[in-house]
């Protein structure tokens, strides 16, 4: 079950931080309108792709442990 939530929390985060500044939701933040300078550096295409690039890494993460706990699942079936 612990597996299970780690793998769906990643997915889900990786999905969310691979899409999201790419987005007009990511334009439009609320936060970024009353601050200008934090705007200028939220809008910047190297930190989008820096974002979208821990979103990787957290896709990548999820599969690692799906095969690593269906590695184990068959080590224990044939064990």
């Amino acid at each position: 079950m612990t597996t299970l939530l780690s793998v769906t929390s990643a997915l889900l985060m990786g999905v969310v931080l691979v899409v999201s500044p790419w987005t007009s939701l990511w334009d439009t933040n609320q936060l970024l309108q009353l601050h200008p300078l934090l705007r200028l550096v939220a809008l910047n295409p190297f930190l989008r792709g820096a974002v979208s690039g821990l979103g990787l890494v957290n896709l990548l993460l999820a599969v690692v442990e799906v095969h690593a706990y269906l590695r184990g699942t068959a080590a224990r079936i044939s064990s």
